[in-house]
């Protein structure tokens, strides 16, 4: 998913001062079964679906919607919303709902709601960031419009061919089917993200056209609802829908406290002001056991973290540079003196999150080797100075700091962390072939599959392909990967695709995270998924 690490992994906080939301005294069954929790996150960008690509909106909407897909322990697809996903070519899928499903107004879900919201999320000139999700149904090219061509300056867009995809059709209230423009397997497992979530008649202002507020108040088809409209930069309300069809959750509310600095997030849990942390900062690892005792927890995720090497940089451009550079880097100093062991070093492309994983894929460019980086960094004439660019508002500074004191060491060269203020920022400037240097980079998955860490990320024009990179041969061992018939046949053909990543090193992996997160003594059962996401149902307050 791109959040606020490519845009994807948001983080936290200010200190909003909030009133706890926490448990009455009363201590019985049901004052728990109402009580109203909080979790503490960043600002959303968006709370519309199809347009949430980031960790904070997903996490909020993870509570408003029911997906059609989810996930089990070893990241098997099961249905949810569904009641069936079938399909005997991979090409054609047929989606059977559930029957009972509704929308917080009151409508049922049905099969239109997907199809209208997936038509309206295709749509180009919607600009939704999750669009390109879509891009794989047929007729979604028909729905995309191009600048047009010429010397005359600025003009409009022509108006796209059509509005809606032909490879959606209804075949009755509670069944639809998905034509894929080619086959792939996974695509079961794709529908599990975010942006395939339903909306209800009630967001469209018209046919294809949503109304200007409805992310202010989403309605949603899941086992929370809005309070209220969403407090921007303070916070968003949200409390269980009584007639919600799937499994209850076990409190009556969420409170989702919004902050700028995840230091301030933490001061709030330790404060007794918020009941959750789902990433505790660097600057709290130290101490977190020690203040939290049994509520400090740990946990898997699919983070990866890497840094990314713009094509249009020339003094970047041999594959022996950037080679060197990566074995000049000590992983593991890193992750054990500024991550205190919250996050292992990155060996490969992908995660360990997703089948198809393997240890050290990128072989020796990944082995810390100082001797041979400088040496081979000297006969490539590697740059006499090495920038790293940075989000600022992602707690990156002090080991983006420890990197560059490696690099300086390691290869006599001259090296700075820059930061800018936020992620957005950092992209303009790619876009404007700025001189950023490397470029920080992170990747949480949006469906488990080793594809959704290749194409998005290293695809020639990938979503998240922020650097450039393009190898045709790479793109398509990839296209031939997802259409391959099973899941195995295609990891061997995506494995393959890694290898070239190893070969040409567009990026540097650095480190492999996972959940580092705590929680106030008025919850229990506090659980955060390989997504980032806290365990809604799960959760539970203890008096």
């Amino acid at each position: 998913m791109r959040g606020q690490f490519p845009l994807k992994m948001a983080v936290g906080a200010t200190a909003i001062m909030l009133l706890a939301a926490g448990c009455s005294g009363g201590g019985d069954e049901t004052s728990a079964a109402d009580a109203v929790i909080s979790i503490g996150l960043g600002e959303p960008q968006h709370l519309i679906p199809s347009n949430t690509t980031e960790s904070n909106g997903a996490e909020v909407l993870a509570a408003l919607f029911t997906p059609l897909i989810d996930f089990d322990a070893d990241n098997k697809p099961y249905t949810v919303a569904a009641e069936s996903v079938e399909s005997t070519d991979n090409k054609v899928w047929t989606i059977k709902l559930k029957d009972g499903y509704t929308f917080h107004n009151g409508e049922k879900v049905v099969a239109d709601n997907y199809i209208n919201a997936w038509n309206h999320a295709a749509y180009g000139p919607n600009g939704n960031g999750g669009s390109y999700f879509f891009e794989r149904i047929e007729g979604y090219k028909d729905l995309q419009s191009k600048d047009p061509d010429g010397e005359e300056g600025p003009q409009k867009a022509p108006d796209p061919a059509a509005k809606t995809m032909t490879g959606l059709k209804k075949v009755d209230d509670l069944t639809f089917t998905v034509t894929l423009s080619e086959p792939f397997s996974g695509w079961r497992s794709v529908m599990g993200y975010t942006v395939f979530y339903p909306l209800p008649n009630a967001a469209f202002a018209s046919e294809g056209v949503l109304k200007e507020d409805y992310e202010q108040a989403p309605i949603g088809n899941g086992p929370f609802k809005m309070k209220g409209t969403w407090q921007h930069d303070s916070k968003i309300e949200t409390e269980a829908y009584a007639d919600y069809a799937g499994e209850k959750p076990k409190v009556g509310g969420v409170t989702y406290k919004i902050y700028q600095e995840q230091t301030a997030q933490y001061a709030d849990l330790m404060g007794g002001a918020l009941d959750v942390v789902t990433q505790i900062p660097i600057e709290n690892l130290a101490s977190a056991p020690a203040d939290l005792g049994d509520r400090f927890k740990t946990g898997p995720n699919s983070v990866f973290q890497f840094v990314g090497f713009p094509t249009f940089l020339p003094q970047y451009s041999k594959v022996e540079v950037r080679k060197a550079i990566s074995m000049a880097i000590n992983r593991k100093e890193i992750t054990d003196n500024v991550f205190r062991g919250s996050q292992s070093p990155a060996t490969s492309f992908v995660s360990p999150a997703v089948a198809g994983y393997r240890e050290n894929s990128c072989g020796a460019p990944c082995t810390y080797d100082p001797a041979k980086a400088k040496a081979d960094y000297e006969a490539a004439g590697g740059p006499k100075q090495i920038k790293i660019t940075y989000n600022a508002d992602g707690g990156h500074k002090a080991w983006v700091d420890a990197t560059c004191n490696q690099l300086k060491t390691n290869l006599g060269v001259d090296c700075v962390g820059v930061g800018e203020p936020k992620f957005a920022d950092l992209l303009t400037k790619v876009e404007k072939k700025e001189d950023v240097g490397m470029i920080r980079l992170g990747w949480i998955m949006d469906y488990p599959l080793m594809e959704n860490y290749l194409g998005p990320l290293y695809g020639t024009g990938g979503s998240s392909n922020y650097y450039g990179y393009s190898n045709p041969e790479f793109d398509n061992l990839v296209k031939q990967g997802s259409a391959a018939p099973t899941e195995d046949e295609a990891i061997k053909l995506w494995q393959q695709a890694e290898d070239i990543l190893a070969r040409d090193m567009p990026v540097i992996p650095l480190r492999l995270g996972q959940n580092v997160y705590g929680h106030s003594e008025r919850v229990k059962n506090v659980e955060v998924d390989k997504f980032q996401k806290v365990e809604i149902l799960k959760i539970e307050a203890t008096s």
